[in-house]
């Protein structure tokens, strides 16, 4: 289902964070990060962030789009969004938290899993498909903006959104919404003031920067995916 959220309700919600290095090109869109933390501050929601402490896939020059040869590490990168208090991946247990949220950028399909190399038939990190199934398991739930939405789609076949399935300037990514599809996920078309929301799996999406949007629009965007998200917890 499609929903528009702009309640800002209190919270004593514990959230773990999973970021994918720091750029948007090779690891999280740091504005989204950034939106992630604010949303969660101002609902009163402590959290703890989190990232697989391996090499990214590639490092790029964000100015020129180009591969440079040197290699960057998941964790550390992370560390610069997170001020320094990125923990390892591999010490995640769900038990410790009531939600996590994982933020896009392509380090989501990259170094999360492999879907911007292999698209549908891609492949989740060990680490990643191992604390995110704890969540749904134990039924606490997850928040994915972006590109990220692709791990749900292929973990868990939920009901997610990229935003649009039309491609058009605004939805240059829009291709995007037949791999869901084609992984088994229900695609829900959304504009960037809802997000969609899988009631049975407890696992809410929004399409942040899918969308060639504003900045305070993509912020926006990604504030209600976090609220929904607290909302269920």
């Amino acid at each position: 289902t499609s929903t528009s959220t702009s309640t800002m309700s209190s919270s004593n919600k514990n959230i773990a964070v999973i970021l994918s290095g720091s750029g948007v090109f090779d690891g999280t869109e740091i504005h989204e990060a950034s939106a992630v933390f604010v949303a969660l501050s101002r609902a009163g929601a402590k959290f703890s962030v989190f990232a697989p402490d391996k090499p990214q896939m590639h490092t790029i020059n964000h100015l020129t789009g180009e591969t440079m040869d040197q290699e960057r590490n998941c964790l550390v990168e992370s560390g610069r969004i997170s001020r320094g208090l990125s923990k390892p991946l591999g010490e995640l247990k769900a038990s410790d938290f009531d939600a996590a949220i994982v933020p896009g950028g392509f380090g989501a399909a990259k170094n999360l899993c492999s879907f911007a190399t292999e698209g549908a038939a891609c492949t989740v990190d060990d680490e990643v498909a191992r604390s995110l199934k704890e969540f749904v398991d134990a039924k606490k739930p997850i928040g994915f903006c972006c590109i990220a939405p692709v791990i749900a789609s292929k973990l868990f076949q939920a009901d997610v959104t990229v935003g649009s399935d039309e491609e058009s300037p605004m939805w240059p990514y829009s291709g995007t919404a037949k791999a869901v599809v084609e992984m088994g996920s229900k695609h829900c078309v959304t504009d960037m003031e809802h997000v969609c929301v899988d009631e049975e799996k407890k696992i809410v999406t929004s399409a942040a920067f899918m969308a060639d949007a504003p900045f305070h629009v993509v912020h926006d965007n990604v504030a209600m995916m976090v609220n929904k998200t607290l909302e269920l917890a």
